[in-house]
């Protein structure tokens, strides 16, 4: 039967498959999205969706964020929560390959005037001072032990060493470094996959955006001020990148043990082999997430060596520190991660494992792990849309408990990038956007084509399904003036 006839609207911007869709399932699957959304999802999606629902120890739903499609295992926009005291798994096609791909915003206090006659010159510059593209290598020279040290410290060890300041720590999820980690659980091919990756922004759909807060797309200019965005026209940089080859690596081998004791060892079946998962509390379940948060702890590293470039980069050319030019930060998000939470199910406190691959954590106003300067407000969210379009940036809410505090990542893929280098000719994108005021600097034409805006949804739609849906609050959109694409 098809879909279509079982899908249950709940809300405007909320929709559920039933547990009589599909044999197996033990939640229902819930997927947000405007009308205007669902009618254009890749219909794979509901296939990985409910499959993702037959897991063991899911709760309450599993869930798909409004810029979902398709992926490996989990729809990428996909969250679930498994409750480790009632057999709940960890899978590593929940959380990606690219362990903790995430955002990063800072501000300046710059005008867009004010950048705008040194645009190309800054980008240029940036472009030289974070490698890009596939295999790219950082300037941050570790040998193999030096970068055990990195992946169980984060972004921590970053600041001891010179690459930050200690207000950098308090502005990042887990203040940059996710306890546990044990390098240990790492093989030694993903040490070599890594160790002279940091400070590198990787290829795909990673970035480096300089952007303008427009007066018009400021759309709570209180909000805005208490983010750091305290006037029109005011200049931030963002920018997009995770783990790298390391988290690829920590991620293919745990799904190879994964799958060689999941049937055998614990009696797990599945309907994907791409969901391969053991118990979180088994001995593989506990390796992988020590290895796991090596990953995450990489990819805040690796962002926070960036963010050091980007301030040497404006201070040389504004000949001002960065101090005085305002390079303040407002956040760092992960996606593509597993935590443990606590979460009120059912009006009870339960320790859950949650996974989120392709989704951003939300917490509301008052949560803990929410920074001090934000407490009243909730978490910054980033949300990146395309080189092309804008990127918001939004505020958790406390309705945000239906999706254990969870929203979109980015605009979310409509094409293949296959289909899209044969739409697009990376040369003509590169012109057409610098004629609309976006200088583009790219380590390749046919990945420059990938990229294109068409490629993705419109990241407003995306935004007004999750602010709409109460699992997020817009503050501003942010417009690129430049860009560097992997």
């Amino acid at each position: 039967m098809a879909i279509k006839e079982f899908l249950e609207r709940i809300s405007d911007t909320v929709w559920e498959i039933p547990v009589s869709y599909k044999e197996g399932m033990r939640v229902p699957a819930r997927i947000y999205g405007t009308e205007k959304i669902i009618a254009e999802l890749d219909e794979a999606v509901y296939d990985q969706v409910t499959n993702v629902a037959t897991l063991p120890g899911i709760t309450k739903y599993a869930l798909c964020m409004p810029d979902g499609h398709f992926g490996y295992g989990f729809p990428i926009g996909g969250v679930a929560a498994m409750d480790v005291e009632q057999g709940g798994v960890i899978s590593p096609g929940g959380i990606g390959f690219d362990i903790n791909c995430g955002m990063r915003l800072l501000v300046t206090n710059l005008t867009y005037d004010e950048v705008k006659p040194h645009i190309k010159n800054i980008v240029d510059r940036l472009y030289e001072r974070v490698p890009a593209g596939v295999g790219s290598r950082g300037f941050v020279k570790l040998s193999r032990n030096d970068f055990r040290e990195v992946v169980e410290e984060g972004a921590q060890w970053c600041v001891r060493n010179g690459y930050g300041w200690e207000e950098d720590l308090e502005l990042m999820e887990e203040n940059g470094c996710l306890q546990g980690a044990d390098s240990a659980k790492i093989s030694d091919k993903a040490i070599d996959r890594g160790f002279n990756q940091i400070g590198t922004l990787g290829s795909g759909n990673h970035y480096l955006e300089i952007q303008v807060a427009k007066e018009e797309n400021i759309f709570d200019p209180e909000l805005a001020a208490r983010l750091g965005i305290f006037m029109p026209n005011q200049v931030v940089v963002m920018f997009h990148c995770g783990s790298r080859g390391f988290g690829h690596q920590v991620a293919t081998d745990y799904l190879q043990i994964f799958l060689k004791v999941m049937e055998s060892k614990y009696g797990i079946k599945i309907l994907d082999r791409e969901l391969a998962c053991a118990p979180f509390n088994s001995p593989e379940g506990q390796a992988y997430f020590a290895a796991m948060k090596c990953g995450i702890n990489m990819s805040f590293a690796n962002r926070q060596v960036i963010l050091h470039r980007i301030r040497e980069v404006f201070s040389d050319i504004f000949k001002k520190s960065p101090e005085k030019l305002g390079m303040h930060m407002v956040y760092d998000v992960a996606h593509n991660t597993a935590k443990l939470e606590r979460h009120i199910i059912d009006g009870k406190e339960r320790s859950l494992l949650v996974h989120r691959k392709g989704a951003t954590r939300a917490f509301g106003p008052g949560m803990g792990d929410v920074p001090e300067r934000y407490k009243d407000i909730g978490q910054p969210v980033i949300i990146g849309g395309s080189m092309e379009t804008g990127s918001y940036l939004l505020v958790g809410v406390p309705s945000g408990d239906q999706t254990f505090f969870s929203t979109a990542h980015g605009s979310g893929r409509t094409m293949s990038r296959t289909k899209a280098r044969k739409t697009w000719r990376g040369d003509k994108l590169l012109k057409d956007m610098e004629s609309r005021g976006i200088y583009v600097r790219s380590t390749s034409m046919p990945g420059l084509a990938e990229e294109a805006g068409g490629a993705y949804k419109d990241i407003d739609d995306v935004i007004e399904a999750a602010e709409l849906a109460g699992i997020s609050k817009k503050v501003v959109r942010l417009t690129p003036i430049g860009n560097i694409k992997g």
